[in-house]
């Protein structure tokens, strides 16, 4: 009595005809229609479509409930430890103490192009409220003596070095771009030549910042002082300095957000509230450790002659865990927009709480 090729289980048919049935036996029907159809060649690629928002979802960071924000600033507390910020923080003071000398080198030689290089100490005067003494010393020296020496015409010399101080000073902008991914959770995708021009331009453009701004502050007096009477000139501008200096950190920090992470659907945003609260807490965070530098801490007794690079350290140390946190801020507020837009889903670890 012939066997059927393929027994039932449990019996005892050997069960390579399985195997072989299934292997070489007849495709079920229907099967093409389960398969992704294969894109023809240079066609272009399809992505799907995002999921509609939900109603009421948010779509900016002002439209944030309670809830939301308090989830928010739970994951930005997590994050905090979670991405070692004490220590990406320490790296990026690290490169930026070694950066500072070039990119002032590079400031004053530019601002001398514009106005006269022994002016730019004195426009300085302002940051003596939020720098620690140690820092401004150590700054006013460089720059005093950079700008007893610097020239007011650009020759090849000249352009020769201050393109060496910026690609020195470009280091530690490239630092805190690498911040900025670990903030965003990214991993660098941009290449050698594209990440570096990024970086040099927004290192060039920090520096022209400052020089206008500073060049403001010298020229302004004098224009103003044409049209108002009684030398109000210089108290408009010494009204105006603060709004200055506030407006050039917002706009700093907008765009070290925006360009800084590789990140692909990055928004431009001119005020965020990461940018918000790292610019108060830079000015704030700079004059409460300028303040206990000055009464409590003596730096000198205890490094000598390297007290004022100490102190410099430590301040740049406080500034780059600001600039930091705001960074995490954004991010953790772009993740709950997703998720209560249902584009990103909740993780078993969210702190969120809901």
């Amino acid at each position: 009595m012939p066997q059927a090729p393929f027994g039932p289980a449990g019996s005892g048919t050997d069960k390579s005809t399985d195997i072989l049935g299934a292997l070489l036996g007849p495709l079920p029907e229907g099967w093409r229609e389960s398969r992704p159809t294969a894109a023809a060649p240079g066609a272009a690629k399809t992505h799907p479509a995002p999921p509609p928002r939900a109603p009421g979802a948010p779509e900016t960071p002002w439209q944030l409930g309670r809830d939301s924000w308090m989830a928010v600033v739970k994951r930005v507390i997590h994050q905090f430890s979670s991405d070692r910020v004490t220590s990406v923080a320490g790296g990026v003071t690290f490169f930026g103490l070694l950066a500072l000398f070039p990119a002032i080198t590079a400031l004053v030689s530019i601002y001398a192009l514009l106005a006269d290089p022994s002016t730019i100490a004195g426009n300085l005067e302002m940051l003596d409220q939020v720098l620690p003494e140690g820092a401004m010393e150590l700054i006013e020296g460089q720059v005093s003596a950079i700008a007893s020496a610097s020239g007011t015409s650009l020759s090849i010399a000249g352009v020769v070095a201050i393109l060496a101080a910026l690609w020195t000073a470009n280091g530690g902008m490239k630092a805190l771009i690498e911040a900025m991914n670990i903030a965003w959770f990214e991993t660098e995708k941009r290449g050698f030549i594209r990440l570096n021009l990024m970086s040099m331009a927004m290192t060039l453009g920090a520096i022209l910042g400052i020089v206008v701004m500073l060049a403001m502050i010298a020229v302004l007096p004098i224009l103003l002082n044409t049209v108002l009477a009684g030398g109000w000139g210089e108290t408009v501008v010494g009204l105006l300095r603060w709004p200055l200096l506030v407006g050039l950190l917002l706009v700093g920090l907008a765009v070290l957000y925006r360009f800084g992470p590789s990140k692909d659907d990055a928004v431009w945003q001119w005020i965020s509230p990461g940018a918000l609260l790292a610019t108060a807490g830079l000015l704030v965070a700079s004059a409460l450790f300028s303040f206990y530098a000055s009464n409590f801490a003596n730096y000198n007794e205890t490094y000598g002659s390297l007290g004022a690079a100490i102190v410099t350290m430590m301040w740049l140390w406080i500034a780059a865990m600001v600039v930091l946190v705001g960074a995490e801020l954004n991010s953790e507020i772009e993740r709950q927009i997703k998720i209560e837009n249902g584009v990103e889903p909740k993780d078993d670890g969210d702190l969120s709480g809901n």
